[in-house]
């Protein structure tokens, strides 16, 4: 037989583990099955290790936090130093930037300042120049002529064209705002907006600079000229044997280089066309008192002043005027502003006007059909003083003039010859 609690398949089955505790006279006892012995052999496990876990986590604890404090602490400070380096580059950019605009708030002001003080030159240069256009602003028609006599040429060009100074019209046909102009259509590749600024400013300063330079060339140019025709009108006049008063020519000058203040050269340079026009305009006022102008232009001349044949007795006798042939009714203009001295029949003279010029000088219309002033009369040069004809001691219509210098007769021919060479001047 087989032993009870054994299988004749599976031989002999386990038996479950029994627990039995005495106390005493009391006997427990626990069966503990496979199952329930495993459980708790996994939890004991599963508890000690959590135990070593935890007990190692404490112990471990403080070098993890400081590593990971220590990491957080790098990239901490490698924030900052980027933040910081953001910052610096942040105040250069923005220093640079302030300092750009303080270099071109002054520039600008710089600027607008020589456009003030251009603008200001051109308003006294308007009276001046328009003084001196009229003045010999005349004289380009006639300068090839005179050149061809060695005579001087005379300033070209027109002072009317005078140019109106401002920021916005420095650039040829530009008419646009100061804040839209550039250099350059299409700005180089990395260039700023200061290097475009600099380059715009330089621009602007070349431009006042070309135009204070033209300022100056037009004001010597013009007191050049104005010395050149008063040179000139002297010139003819004392050539001719005409008085001339002294005190109005450019004297002769020297002395050491001074250099002067730049900002007075203009100044300078003003003042000098100012008194060249005041010389010019004395010795035109000195050339016009004198009859210099023909009394018969166009019309040629009948008998020189000099000994000649008398027309009507035939022996030699002394002309003391030039005769222009010139049909009766003709009008008869005097040659130079005076006062009427006398107007009326006069002799040999027939009808006869006589004009006081002043500085001893006077001239004379003879032989006239009709007399249009009266004694006393003030005349311009170039009025109507009657009308010639052949009244008096005369052969045919034609005009006696004459010119007397402190009473006495002097040739005409001078100072038509003269009235020839300095018309273009006056």
């Amino acid at each position: 037989m087989k032993p009870t609690g054994q299988s004749a398949v599976f031989g002999r089955r386990k038996e479950p583990h029994t627990v039995i505790i005495a106390r005493g006279n009391e006997i427990r006892h626990f069966t503990i099955r496979p199952w329930l012995a495993a459980f708790l052999g996994s939890a004991v496990a599963a508890i000690a290790i959590g135990y070593l876990l935890a007990t190692s986590y404490l112990v471990l604890r403080d070098d993890l936090i400081g590593a990971t404090t220590a990491r957080q602490a790098r990239m901490q400070q490698a924030y900052e130093d980027r933040i910081s380096a953001l910052r610096a580059q942040v105040d250069r950019i923005t220093s640079r930037q302030l300092l750009d605009q303080q270099l071109m708030e002054t520039k600008v002001s710089e600027l607008l300042a020589r456009q003030t003080q251009l603008s200001e030159r051109h308003g006294r240069l308007g009276p001046i120049l328009e003084r001196a256009e009229n003045e010999v602003g005349d004289a380009p028609a006639a300068g090839a002529a005179a050149a061809k006599r060695d005579e001087p040429a005379e300033i070209t060009g027109s002072l009317s064209q005078a140019p109106t100074y401002s920021v916005a019209s420095l650039s040829a046909g530009d008419t646009r705002p100061f804040s839209l102009w550039s250099t350059r259509s299409d700005p180089l590749e990395g260039e700023t907006a200061a290097d475009r600024a600099d380059k715009l400013f330089v621009s602007i300063n070349a431009s006042l600079k070309a135009i204070e330079s033209q300022q100056l060339s037009r004001i010597t140019t013009l007191a050049d000229s104005a010395y050149k025709n008063a040179d000139a009108i002297t010139q003819a006049l004392e050539a001719a044997g005409l008085p001339v008063d002294s005190e109005l020519n450019k004297s002769d000058v020297g002395g050491p280089l001074v250099p002067l203040d730049p900002s007075l050269v203009f100044d300078s340079k003003v003042k000098e066309l100012d008194e060249a026009l005041d010389a010019l305009d004395g010795v035109k006022k000195e050339a016009r008192k004198l009859p210099l102008a023909n009394p018969a232009p166009g019309h040629p001349v009948t008998s020189p002043f000099g000994v000649r044949t008398d027309p009507i007795l035939g022996s030699a006798a002394l002309h003391t005027g030039m005769d222009f042939r010139a049909p009766i009714g003709m009008p008869a203009k005097v040659t130079a502003a005076g006062i009427v001295t006398r107007a009326g029949w006069a002799g040999g003279y027939g009808r006869m006007v006589e004009v006081d010029h002043g500085n001893g000088f006077a001239t004379r219309y003879g032989h006239l059909s009709e007399i249009d002033v009266t004694v006393g009369q003030k005349l311009a040069a170039g009025d109507i003083i009657g009308k010639t004809g052949s009244s008096g001691r005369s052969t045919g219509p034609h005009l006696h003039y004459e010119v007397r210098h402190d009473g006495e007769a002097v040739d005409p021919l001078r100072f038509l010859t003269v009235g020839k060479k300095v018309a273009q001047y006056l």
